[in-house]
């Protein structure tokens, strides 16, 4: 199905004492390119993230936003240093013998002594962690793929629209090529009458002659090229995979062709029809640019 690269995507799950968030923003690039945003203690998630992006995005620059929240106190534990406290206390009573003052241990004092007793958070499970993300992105990139899936919809109707005309103004040179070389011969005709009056026409010479013309003026094999190019086109439109690359190629296929046509052509109609269909394929180009 075809797909936009732009989209964005938003998903959330409650687990691990924590709600996470994931959101998700893509935007065109020429390949798939993906900047995550973690918390530190989270960096190392960071590759499985990209995994599961991969997985369902082909082209495009993803942006990863993330948000936790704690839905309960955090887990903390209290470390006491008992050697650092011994420390003090040995450090206190041999001041008090140099002052000749009495000394009486008190553990509260030594409690708020720097050091002795800190507050540690508990270290969280990160496979936990992970399951709650995980759910978080995949949520994230349905909804991503399904905005791109449906901008891709719409680019897909006027590819199509767009091609319709390409098609209908190579039918419409098609059917002129032979008027001009008619007209060509007429014209021929009636200029070497004039210059040569009374004396009789060779009709040989002048076959000859247009022939030669026909055949410096032939588009078949453009126009034959033309066709196939759009009938590739369109079939790529209906591949279920990433066709942006593929339909760019194609895009500069239809170009080149419909130039040949209008430098060979020779005629004033058929280089009208050119620079419609030419104007055509530019949108039909800038439309490209957009998909995945």
């Amino acid at each position: 199905m075809l797909s936009s690269m732009t989209g964005y995507g938003r998903g959330e799950a409650d687990g691990a004492g924590k709600v996470i968030t994931v959101e998700l923003k893509a935007v065109n690039h020429r390949y798939l390119e993906t900047l995550i945003r973690l918390p530190r203690q989270y960096n190392s998630l960071e590759e499985k993230m990209k995994r599961d992006i991969q997985a369902q995005v082909a082209r495009g620059r993803v942006e990863v936003y993330t948000n936790f929240k704690e839905t309960g106190e955090a887990k903390r534990t209290v470390k006491v240093d008992k050697d650092l406290a011994v420390a003090y206390d040995k450090a206190l009573e041999d001041l008090a013998d140099v002052l000749n003052a009495a000394y009486q241990a008190d553990v509260y004092r030594l409690m708020t002594l720097p050091e002795v007793v800190s507050v540690e958070q508990t270290e969280e499970d990160l496979e936990q962690i992970w399951q709650v993300m995980q759910l978080a992105l995949q949520r994230a990139l349905k909804n991503l793929v399904e905005m791109r899936q449906q901008e891709g919809n719409r680019l897909r109707a006027d590819l199509v629209h767009r091609l319709d005309k390409i098609t209908e103004g190579s039918k419409l040179i098609e059917t002129r090529q032979p008027q001009v070389v008619k007209a060509y011969q007429d014209k021929l005709a009636q200029r070497v009458a004039e210059i040569l009056a009374d004396i009789p026409l060779d009709e040989n010479r002048l076959a000859n002659e247009v022939a030669v013309f026909a055949d410096r003026v032939s588009i078949t094999e453009e126009l034959v090229r033309l066709d196939s190019h759009l009938q590739q086109f369109h079939a790529t439109l209906n591949l279920q995979e990433a066709v942006g690359r593929k339909l760019d190629f194609l895009t500069q296929e239809l170009n080149r062709e419909i130039n040949t046509i209008g430098s060979k052509a020779n005629d004033l109609e058929i280089g009208k029809i050119v620079v419609e269909v030419k104007s055509e394929i530019e949108k039909i180009r800038e439309q490209v640019q957009n998909l995945e």
